[in-house]
């Protein structure tokens, strides 16, 4: 474990006190989850931004191409 000094304004940090007791968690644990959230995001947008670069548009023509004309989706 890494301990860590931050400085937030009083606004977030009587929030985050406020919406951490609502969760039943410590503050600690919900300032954790909020910034393990935020890492997933970021490092899932990096992700699919570097999958997205390596596409082309003919490969992605050519597999629409073997799809039936036929093909249809059901409306929900």
């Amino acid at each position: 474990m890494t301990n860590i000094e931050i400085q937030i304004p009083d606004s977030i940090s009587q929030s985050s006190y406020r919406l951490a007791a609502l969760d039943g968690v410590s503050f600690n644990q919900f300032v954790s989850t909020a910034l393990a959230e935020k890492t997933a995001v970021l490092m899932s947008q990096t992700y699919l931004q570097e999958r997205a670069s390596r596409g082309d548009r003919a490969s992605y023509d050519a597999v629409l191409s073997r799809v039936s004309k036929q093909a249809t989706v059901e409306p929900i």
